[in-house]
C-alpha cells in the first residue's frame, strides 16, 4: 500500500535551543521534489521525491518535530557534520608545533567534531525565494577544542533538475583543521519502509580505507577487487554485508571511506549511484571532495521512531558521506584538511535524483 508521505509541519520546529529560536524551512521546484531544513544543525528533515508511479516518497529519515531530535537516539539524522566531520583518533592532532585536544565522543575518538560540534548548533539562516536557503555559523576559537574563528556557510538549493545541491565555504583567522559533510540517513523505498539490503549501488572507487579495531584507518590504500568492498559494479547493498571479513565485522556492517577516482571527480561525473528496486527511484550523488564514508545503519537500534511512525531498525537506511578522509590531521598522506588564514574552503556535492521505470 502506498504510505502518503508528507513534511513536517513548519510550527512544530519552532523552539528555543541555548536561547536561539530554531525553525522549519521548505523548499520546493517544478518537478515534484520537495525538501525540509531545520537551521539546527543546519540539516535534512524530510526529501520528497516522486517514484516510479509519481507519488511523493520521503527518502530521508528523520523526525516530525524538534523534539524529535532532541530526544533521539541517532544524534546526526540530516546534520551538517563540522568542524570536523568523521574521527579524529584519540581527539588529538597537532598544527605547527602545537597540539589541540577535541573532547572524545566515539569510544577514545573525536567523532564529527565532538560532544558540540556543528550537530548541535542552531544556525542563522536567510531563505532566498522558495528554491535556496543559506545557513551560516561563525565557531569561536577554542571551540569544541579547535583552534580558529571559523566562519562556515551551508548552502541547500533544489534544482529543476531535481537535484539536492549542497555548498560549503569557510574561512579561519588561525590555522585550524575542517573537514564538512551531510549526514543524511537515506532510504529510496520511503523512509520507515523496510531495510536498504536491496538497493543497487555502485562506487566509482578502486580503494578504500581499511581501519584498526577503533575504526580510524590504518594508513593502508586497499584495492576493493576480490573483497566485500568492490562497488565498482552494482549490486545490492546486502549482498556481501554477512560476509565473514574483518573489516566488516570492526565496521559491523560498511563503514568506510572510499577513495574516488580522482579523474571521475575532476569531471564532475558521478561518483556513487543508489536505486531502489522497490520504488525505481535512483539517486547520482556528484562532489568536489576526494572521498566517501558508506555506512548502512549499522547501529540504527529500532529505538527512534520517524516521521511515519516506523522504528528505524538496523540497515534501515544507508549514508554517502562526501568528504576528506577520517583522521586526515593526523596522516599526512592523506589529502591535507589544513585550512590557513586568508584561505577559503569551498565544497559541493549534489545528490540529483530521478525514476527507474
Amino acid at each position: 500500500m502506498m504510505i502518503p508521505y508528507k513534511l513536517p509541519e513548519e510550527d512544530r520546529f519552532e523552539h528555543h535551543i541555548a536561547g536561539k529560536p530554531t525553525h522549519l524551512v521548505r523548499l520546493e521546484n517544478n518537478r515534484g521534489m520537495a525538501v525540509a531544513l531545520s537551521d539546527y544543525g543546519a540539516r535534512v528533515v524530510g526529501l520528497l521525491v516522486p517514484d516510479k508511479a509519481g507519488n511523493p516518497t520521503d527518502v530521508v529519515l528523520g523526525f516530525d518535530s524538534i523534539q524529535g531530535y532532541l530526544a533521539a537516539d541517532e544524534i546526526y539524522h540530516g546534520v551538517t557534520a563540522g568542524r570536523f566531520a568523521n574521527r579524529i583518533a584519540n581527539g588529538r592532532f597537532t598544527i605547527e608545533g602545537e597540539t589541540f585536544s577535541i573532547p572524545p565522543n566515539n569510544g577514545p575518538n573525536a567523532l564529527h567534531g565532538g560532544a558540540g560540534g556543528f550537530h548541535t548548533r542552531v544556525w542563522d539562516r536567510r531563505l532566498v525565494y522558495h528554491e535556496k536557503v543559506d545557513f551560516y555559523y561563525v565557531a569561536a576559537d577554542g571551540e569544541a577544542g579547535f583552534p580558529g574563528r571559523l566562519s562556515v556557510m551551508v548552502k541547500y538549493r533544489l534544482t529543476d533538475h531535481n537535484e539536492l545541491v549542497i555548498t560549503y565555504r569557510a574561512e579561519t583567522d588561525k590555522p585550524t583543521v575542517i573537514n564538512l559533510t551531510n549526514h543524511a540517513f537515506f532510504n529510496l523505498n520511503g523512509e520507515g519502509n523496510g531495510n536498504v539490503l536491496d538497493h543497487m549501488l555502485s562506487i566509482a572507487a578502486d580503494k578504500y580505507l581499511p581501519c584498526d579495531e577503533y575504526q580510524i584507518p590504518t594508513g593502508e590504500w586497499a584495492e576493493v577487487a576480490g573483497t566485500p568492498f568492490d562497488f565498482t559494479t552494482a549490486k545490492p547493498i546486502g549482498k556481501d554485508i554477512n560476509v565473514a571479513d574483518e573489516q566488516l565485522r570492526i565496521g559491523h556492517g560498511y563503514d568506510h571511506n572510499y577513495i574516488l577516482r580522482p579523474a571521475t571527480v575532476a569531471a564532475g561525473a558521478s561518483i556513487a549511484t543508489v536505486v531502489s528496486p522497490l520504488t525505481g527511484i535512483r539517486m547520482d550523488v556528484h562532489t568536489t571532495e576526494p572521498g566517501v564514508q558508506l555506512y548502512t545503519g549499522n547501529f540504527l537500534t529500532g529505538k527512534d521512531v520517524g516521521k511515519q511512525g516506523e522504528p528505524y531498525a538496523k540497515h534501515g537506511a544507508f549514508c554517502l558521506e562526501t568528504q576528506h578522509f577520517p583522521d586526515a590531521p593526523n596522516q599526512p598522506e592523506f589529502p591535507s584538511t589544513l585550512l590557513q588564514p586568508g584561505q577559503v574552503f569551498q565544497s559541493e556535492t549534489r545528490y540529483r535524483f530521478s525514476v527507474m521505470k
